[in-house]
């Protein structure tokens, strides 16, 4: 890393072991809750560039042996420098190679498909995407409304974002058909987390008053 880059890179937990716990709790409680909205505490200084609680879920999961994708407004930005100096992650240029990746608001980035799904005998080994969005507690004007199924959800779980492409649900129900291979997804604001595990299936509301 550069001493320009080093300069400008903001400090990391402000306890490391209490602040990557945290985070990582908030994590498990929205993977286990997929589709409802997990506040995540400020627990690190922001890095000045994306989504607090994007950064924060990134810097708590993490470590040297991780590779990471960014998309273009993330991608050599001093949020780039944060996480490889606090994590010791390497960044890479194609999302197929990248165990983890961060896609930010307003930014172009590849089909879900074209991120590392996992393997049958090792679908651990799959990617997850934090995707930068809005989550409007309620439906508003250009929000999306979602109906959500699948482990953890009792009968349908609502959710409702702003961001998310037009793509989206066909790129995850392309993915769910390869299962137990699929990518694991984290929506985050500035301030929560929402889970989205390759077994929760995802349609938007106007798809079920279609089918009705």
């Amino acid at each position: 890393m550069k001493h320009d880059e080093l300069q400008r890179v903001r400090p990391g937990f402000d306890d490391l072991a209490h602040g990557s716990q945290a985070v990582f709790r908030c994590a498990l409680d929205a993977l286990s809750r997929p589709g409802r909205a997990v506040a995540v505490p400020a627990v690190a200084p922001h890095p000045g560039v994306g989504h607090t609680a994007a950064a924060l879920l990134l810097l708590a999961l993490l470590d040297n042996d991780c590779t990471l994708w960014l998309s273009p407004h993330l991608a050599g930005s001093d949020a780039e420098a944060w996480l490889r100096f606090h994590t010791g992650c390497r960044v890479v240029a194609d999302p197929a190679a990248a165990r983890f990746a961060w896609l930010a608001a307003g930014d172009a980035w590849p089909p879900l498909g074209a991120f590392h799904a996992g393997t049958d005998l090792d679908p651990d080994q799959a990617a997850t995407c934090v995707i930068e969005v809005d989550l409007p507690a309620a439906a508003s004007a250009g929000a999306q409304t979602w109906n959500l199924q699948g482990p953890g959800i009792q009968d349908i779980q609502t959710l409702h974002t702003r961001g998310l492409p037009p793509a989206f649900e066909a790129e995850r129900a392309a993915l769910q058909s390869a299962f137990p291979r699929g990518v694991d997804v984290f929506l985050a604001s500035d301030t929560h987390l929402v889970g989205l595990p390759r077994t929760t299936a995802l349609r938007a509301e106007h798809t079920l008053a279609q089918e009705a």
